[in-house]
C-alpha cells in the first residue's frame, strides 16, 4: 500500500487508540488493540478450540484421544475421540481420572498449585480405598519427570496393556487449562 493511502488509515487508528506513534515516528499497537486482544482471550473456550485438533489427531494416529479439564472432583474427561477400532477401556465423558495412577491425573498434579493437588490427592486416595499404586516419593518423582519432559506418561497402568501420554495446554497466563491424552495398546 502506498504511503499516501496508508496515512489516512493510520491517522484514524491513532485517533481511536488502535495504534500509537512512538518518538521515532514508528507505529505500534495501542491500548484499544490490547483491550480487543484481552476481550478475545476472555472469550476463548479451550475445549471448543481443541475439538478439531483432537479429531484430526485421533484420525492421524489411530489412537483414542481424550480431552480433560480440572473439575470439582479432579481431572475430568470432557471429550473422547475414538479411532475405527476403539480400545476396550471403561472411559467415557464425565470420567474422573485418578491423580496418581493415570497419565492425565499426573499431568494435572504436576502443573496445578500444590495446595489444590494435595487436597484432591487425599480425596482421590479415599475414593480408591487407600489403594494408590505409588508411594509419595515415587509420585513426586513422576511429577518431576512430567515437568521435565513436558508431558505425562503411563505405561500399562492402571490398565495392563494400555499406554497413555498426556500433554498440557496452557492459557495465555501460563495456567493449565486442558490435558490432551493419547491412549493405545502397548
Amino acid at each position: 500500500m502506498s504511503t499516501g493511502k496508508a496515512h489516512p488509515y493510520l491517522v484514524t487508528f491513532v485517533k481511536v487508540g488502535f495504534v500509537v506513534q512512538d518518538a521515532s515516528g514508528r507505529y505500534e499497537l495501542g491500548p484499544l488493540a490490547l483491550q480487543l486482544g484481552l476481550a478475545k482471550l476472555r472469550r476463548l473456550d479451550p475445549v471448543k478450540e481443541a475439538l478439531p485438533l483432537i479429531e484430526g489427531l485421533a484420525a492421524e494416529t489411530g489412537q483414542s484421544i481424550a480431552l480433560a479439564v480440572w473439575g470439582n472432583l479432579g481431572p475430568t474427561i470432557v471429550r473422547l475421540e475414538e479411532p475405527i477400532e476403539p480400545l476396550h477401556v471403561n472411559l467415557r465423558v464425565g470420567t474422573v481420572m485418578a491423580l496418581g495412577n493415570t497419565a492425565t491425573g499426573r499431568l494435572f498434579a504436576a502443573y496445578l498449585p500444590p495446595k489444590v493437588v494435595e487436597k484432591m490427592m487425599i480425596e482421590d486416595a479415599r475414593r480408591q480405598g487407600g489403594q494408590g499404586e505409588h508411594t509419595r516419593t515415587q509420585l513426586e518423582a513422576l511429577l518431576v519427570e512430567t515437568r521435565v519432559h513436558g508431558l505425562s506418561r503411563s505405561l500399562g497402568q492402571p490398565i495392563p496393556g494400555i499406554d497413555a501420554f498426556c500433554a498440557p495446554v496452557f492459557d495465555s497466563g501460563g495456567h493449565l487449562v486442558l490435558g490432551i491424552t493419547a491412549m493405545g495398546t502397548s
